[in-house]
């Protein structure tokens, strides 16, 4: 991996030291062969891999020894999850099992899909170790304030609730509408919309349901408190104490405006995931940093790489600017080398997560004007 540096800024949070860098690198380095030896094993592997093995010019089972080998596979192209049968992704290792598919997108088109099996779960039970006791207290209630429908994101959240020993409320929100009605221009609409969305949470809040965390995205956190501070209340006084949130308009600007006007106290932390990743947890953003917000993937299971904008198989330096490319290493899924349609700054890795991060995350720049960002 490149190391050499690019404009330092001054480091408030702990480094990894070396020695946990390399015993990460290496443990990703192992389970990469690992998975090799799962998902290109005749008894084990899917259908789509075994049979693209076919074209490929190396034998994965004996030629990738380390993580920076499936640089040998070509890029990874996401029409391949457009449409069916989603069957042809599931290990024959897993045949018999209970499915699910989440989708993504699919605003125009076929949307993207992904089969999971229990991935979201372990997902989500590894990310519930990063959440503080004290804001998020285990056999607390949740609210799921986010897109429901076939996504996956309502399904972990709710069993998130559940791994911690509470219930999960949900509202109803479809998130392909709301971008039809920004694409549309009908902003009377999206408000109604919007407003119907953050009516049914306060309902739910007010029910006395005993909910104390909550999942939402930054725009309908900002509705939301908006909509308590009409009735004359804050979401610390509904009774929220911990929020996890995630999205694209994560901005440090953003942030801090929600930290000194929206939260009343109430503790906020930032995720970054999408359908094929998971989530990534973020190191403490605190005001000596800037309200920095970087990511960190949930290696080895998923891998985060900012790389050049036109040799996307070399690395950006620390602090340089490059496009988020994802390889997931799941025995339910391998994606090598995904483009994704986000770019952001390389962060250096840090004492919890020895191994690179990513900030200032934000749609790829070539992409940007196409991307509608929606609730998120």
């Amino acid at each position: 991996m490149t190391t050499e540096t690019a404009t330092e800024t001054p480091v408030v949070f702990e480094l990894a030291d070396e020695a946990s860098i390399a015993r990460s690198r290496g443990q990703l380095d192992a389970h990469t062969v690992e998975m090799m030896a799962w998902h290109f094993h005749p008894s084990t592997g899917s259908p789509f891999w075994l049979e693209y093995a076919q074209s490929l010019s190396f034998d994965p089972l004996k030629e990738v020894s380390c993580f920076d080998d499936l640089k040998k596979f070509p890029p990874f192209e996401d029409e391949w999850l457009r449409g069916g049968p989603v069957t042809r992704w599931i290990p024959k290792g897993f045949a018999g099992q209970p499915a699910y598919v989440f989708e993504t997108g699919g605003t125009t088109g076929i949307p993207k899909s992904r089969v999971n099996l229990r991935d979201f779960r372990t997902d989500y039970e590894e990310f519930s170790e990063t959440l503080p006791e004290e804001y998020f207290p285990k056999g607390a209630n949740w609210l799921m304030l986010g897109p429901s429908g076939p996504r996956r994101l309502r399904l972990s959240i709710e069993h998130l609730a559940q791994y911690r020993g509470g219930i999960c409320f949900c509202i109803d929100l479809d998130p392909r509408w709301v971008v039809k009605l920004i694409q549309k221009g009908w902003m009377e609409h999206l408000e109604a919309y919007k407003q119907h969305c953050i009516d049914q949470a306060i309902t739910i809040l007010e029910a006395g349901h005993d909910i104390r965390c909550m999942f939402t995205t930054p725009k309908l956190l900002e509705a939301l408190a908006l909509a308590l501070e009409k009735k004359g209340t804050t979401i610390r006084e509904a009774g929220i104490t911990g929020i996890f949130s995630g999205g694209t308009e994560f901005t440090p600007q953003w942030t801090r405006f929600a930290v000194e006007e929206l939260l009343d106290g109430t503790y906020m932390t930032p995720t970054y995931g999408n359908t094929l990743m998971g989530l990534a947890a973020s190191r403490p953003v605190v005001p000596a940093d800037g309200y920095t917000i970087a990511y960190y993937s949930p290696q080895p299971r998923a891998v985060i790489e900012l790389v050049d904008f036109d040799d996307t198989n070399s690395v950006v330096s620390y602090g340089g600017t490059g496009r988020v490319k994802l390889t997931m290493l799941t025995k339910e899924t391998f994606v090598p080398g995904f483009l994704e349609r986000d770019e952001g700054e390389r962060e250096r890795p840090y004492a919890k997560y020895p191994w690179d991060g990513v900030s200032g995350v934000r749609p790829f720049h070539k992409l940007a004007t196409a991307t509608t960002v929606g609730v998120y």
